[in-house]
């Protein structure tokens, strides 16, 4: 069963508590309540994630979404989720770091849409590139990758478009990991993973590029 939206607000402000991150003002608190209903209509008609029930969505893709965002380093203007999906981790991270210029990258139509729709609905400034990732020309102060089909690939074509002292984002699992780092490539320095709290051993990966690199 679905709850009303302050009660999934209230939720979701719990679930950040008990994975030890601050609760959202109430200003955001309204703004995420608001795109969770956003997600849900649409969910049910155009299947945006496989995951349903309302608890796991808040507690896989927002509470992990907002980690995301609060974990990225200050000083960040510009940012691209490669392969956006559902919007996560970009709509959370547009919304908690409003100083980042969001620029939602996916190639299918009807999610593509949806990504149109709740940077409308939430009033974002939010860009939406609805095509391949891949075919941007411009570089970022930070890419994220979440959830991407050919996951390693991605990953490769993603670390050409960081510019040098740039960030790349990935969001994985531990044995994933060291294949994505490699596919990024030798240009890249990695911090130490930070855990997600959604579970599943799951971590964000923060990887700067070298100064030097040729963009």
């Amino acid at each position: 069963m679905t709850e009303s939206p302050n009660l999934a607000a209230t939720r979701l402000n719990a679930l950040l508590s008990d994975a030890a991150q601050p609760p959202l003002d109430p200003t955001q608190t309204q703004r995420f309540a608001d795109l969770l209903s956003l997600f849900l209509r649409w969910n049910a008609r155009i299947n945006l994630s496989a995951i349903h029930d309302q608890e796991s969505i808040l507690k896989r893709h927002f509470v992990e979404s907002i980690a995301c965002a609060r974990a990225l380093p200050a000083g960040i203007s510009t940012l691209l989720d490669f392969g956006s999906g559902a919007g996560f981790p970009g709509i959370p991270i547009a919304l908690c770091r409003p100083e980042i210029a969001v620029t939602l990258a996916e190639s299918q139509g009807k999610k593509a849409a949806f990504l149109r729709e709740a940077a409308r609905v939430l009033g974002l400034s939010a860009k939406v590139h609805s095509g391949r990732a891949e075919s941007l020309t411009t570089n970022f102060d930070c890419v994220t990758l979440r959830a991407v089909d050919k996951m390693e690939l991605a990953v490769q074509a993603a670390a050409q478009l960081v510019r040098p002292g740039g960030w790349l984002a990935l969001m994985t699992t531990t044995a994933g990991l060291p294949a994505l780092k490699a596919s990024a490539g030798a240009e890249f320095t990695w911090n130490p993973e930070l855990h997600l709290p959604s579970g599943d051993d799951r971590l964000l990966a923060l990887g700067v590029r070298a100064i030097n690199s040729p963009s």
